[in-house]
This record gives C-alpha cells, sequence and structure tokens, in this order.
C-alpha cells in the first residue's frame, strides 16, 4: 500500500501509537479506532503533497477521518480512525494474502481516480472496483494457452498513457499504448478506450426429466439506447461474480435472487468461458447449464428490490426454446450460446 503513496518501507522509522487498536473495515481493510490503554505498533512516513492527497482521498472513500496523535517517541504524526467500535480485531478470520492482493488492486485504482474524481464517484465505484480487482486476479491466473495464436504475453504491450475519464459503478478505461506486430516491431501508439467491468455468470436451468429449460425476462437498458421497439429481453439468470466469491457460488446465488430456484454446485454443467465484445469491454463469462427439476408452476416474479429488479421467469420446453432462437425473439448472446450448446449436448445430458 506504501507504493501507491509514493514512499519506500525503508524509509520510514519504527513507531508505538498509544490508546488505539486495529480492527477490520467490511472489505477488510486495517482501521484505527481509539481504544485507552492498548497501542499499536507501526511506522513513520513522510509524505509529498501528491502521496498526502491521495491517502486523504483513500481514507475519506472509507469513512476515517484525519487527526494528530502523539507518538510513544514523542512524535506528531497525523492518523486516520474511526468512531466505531463494534468492528472486529484486524486481521479478521477472513484475511489472506490473495485478499490482499484484491485489496490493493482496487486501492490502486482509487488511488489513481482519486487525482479527477470526487468522493462521490470513488464510493460508488468502490464496489465495481473489488470486483473488476477479482477478476484481474482471476485473469492472472488463467493458462494462457496458445496453440494457434502467438505464444506472446504482456510484455507485449508497452503502455504510454493511462486515462480513466469515466468512473462510477462502471468505468471507461481509455490507454495509449503499442503492440507486438505479426512482423515482430512494435505498432506507433494508439488509443484505445474500453468499458471496465468484471467478471459474470449466466446460468440456464434445464430439467433434462420433462425437457425444459427456464428463462427470465427483464426490462434492459442496451436495447432502449438501441432505440428498438420492446426493449424487453429473454435471457438465462445472469449475474457479477462478487469480489469474494467464486464463479460457481454467483451461478447460486443469482439463481437464488432473479428466479427462487435453489440450484446445486455439483449439478451445475460448464458451458465455456467467453469474452463477448473483447475489442470493447473488460467483461468475462462463465457459462452453465444447470441440471434441476423445473416442475408446472416454477415461474412467477423476482428479484433484488435493492437493485430495482423486475424479473419475469418462464419455463418452456426445449422445442419451444430453440423455437425463440431461431426466429430472433430470443437475442440475448449468451442465451443464443447456450442454447446451440444445449442442443448438442441434450441427448448426453437426458440419457445421463
Amino acid at each position: 500500500m506504501l507504493a501507491l503513496l509514493g514512499v519506500q518501507e525503508s524509509s520510514g522509522r519504527a513507531a508505538d501509537l498509544p490508546d488505539h487498536r486495529l480492527c477490520a473495515r467490511p472489505a477488510g481493510l486495517p482501521v484505527l479506532v481509539p481504544a485507552a490503554g492498548e497501542g499499536v505498533a507501526g511506522a513513520l512516513y513522510r509524505l509529498d503533497a501528491d502521496g498526502a492527497a491521495r491517502l486523504a482521498a483513500l481514507q475519506a472513500l472509507f469513512g476515517a477521518e484525519p487527526v494528530g496523535c502523539a507518538l510513544d517517541s514523542g512524535d506528531m504524526a497525523t492518523v486516520y480512525r474511526t468512531g466505531a467500535q463494534d468492528l472486529p480485531g484486524w486481521p479478521d478470520r477472513d484475511w489472506s494474502e490473495a485478499r490482499a492482493d484484491l485489496l490493493f488492486l482496487a486501492c490502486a485504482e482509487m488511488a489513481v481516480l482519486c487525482e479527477t474524481h470526487p468522493v462521490a464517484a470513488l464510493d460508488a465505484r468502490w464496489p465495481m472496483a473489488l470486483s473488476h480487482a477479482a477478476s484481474i486476479l482471476r485473469g492472472r491466473a488463467e493458462v494462457a494457452r496458445a496453440t494457434l495464436r502467438r505464444d506472446w504475453t504482456r510484455e507485449d504491450v508497452m503502455l504510454e498513457r493511462l486515462h480513466q475519464p469515466y468512473a462510477w459503478y462502471f468505468g471507461v478505461r481509455e490507454d495509449d499504448l503499442r503492440f507486438r506486430r505479426f512482423d515482430d516491431s512494435l505498432s506507433d501508439v494508439v488509443k484505445r478506450a474500453g468499458f471496465v467491468m468484471s467478471d459474470a455468470v449466466t446460468v440456464l436451468p434445464y430439467d433434462p426429466k420433462r425437457d425444459r429449460v427456464m428463462l427470465v425476462e427483464q426490462f434492459r437498458y442496451g436495447p432502449w439506447l438501441r432505440g428498438v421497439r420492446n426493449p424487453w429481453s429473454l435471457e438465462p439468470i445472469a449475474g457479477r461474480v462478487d469480489p469474494f466469491e467464486t464463479p460457481e457460488l454467483a451461478a447460486l446465488r443469482e439463481a437464488q435472487e432473479e428466479t427462487g430456484l435453489t440450484l446445486e454446485a455439483d449439478r451445475l454443467v460448464a458451458v465455456g468461458n467467453a469474452y463477448p465484445s473483447p475489442g470493447a469491454i473488460t467483461e468475462y463469462l462463465y457459462h452453465y447449464v444447470a441440471l434441476c427439476d423445473l416442475p408446472d408452476g416454477s415461474e412467477g416474479v423476482s428479484g433484488l428490490e435493492t437493485e430495482a429488479e423486475d424479473i419475469r421467469s418462464h419455463v418452456i420446453s426445449f422445442n419451444r426454446l430453440m423455437e425463440l432462437v431461431t426466429s430472433g425473439e430470443a437475442q440475448n448472446g449468451p442465451l443464443v450460446l447456450t442454447a446451440w450448446w444445449l442442443a448438442a449436448h441434450r441427448d448426453g445430458l437426458r440419457a445421463g
């Protein structure tokens, strides 16, 4: 975290802060809380103006306020603390190196944004910054297969300038960069812009015994912006992968939230993972078919009120699903992809 503030770890000197204890905020980041008779061991650092501004913005985002405190050494220091007394001790039971890496990446994004965006934008962006950080870590852990494509890496792209002109719940990133060309030279500097999103899941519930599926229907802003006459979309269950969950757990959670279905992890069948539009967005989708029971009466209207969701579910036959896909009434990309996958694997699923 010190790197975000522009200081070297070796530049600090040991110092103890009396009458405080270290607690864990909801996301797991540490925060100081007043506590008479207790103490926190740490280090004292001198920040330049830029580092101090970044620290102030980050701490304001997390609800901590600056206070001048005397250290055991007699030095005076500015510390950021909260008055909350009901926080667990830090590190909490969920603390891990992976969580530390995720939080560092999210804070790094916030540190860049705080130079050009107000605290209100950072506050709105923080949940998605966590999700995007988790997506980055999943991406780093993937095996980069290269049996047909060139076996190149991120080192074959030279970042010249990073800029994030828009940041709210979603973000827009605009970079000037150079990339390796197929003649092994580097391109000229080019400008690329992308929609910064997080990983997501799609789930198509399928009852192999009754040979039927469940679709959901809801208003979608994208088709509405495009000017279509009917912006209500037929889709599989879908949603973002939360920062501290796996795609499989996200699939189970989203099914419960959107349709009331309780699915089983060992009955999720992976269809494949894909970028829906890699030239423009960072979103990466984990597609599943979920084997389950879909008796008559499984339909309904559901969704989270906190997210203004109004989601209607439909239970239809497999043949009706394919009619919707071939007629064009079903226009959602993940649904079309998963429907054709199901068409290819349906006999095996029904036999199994």
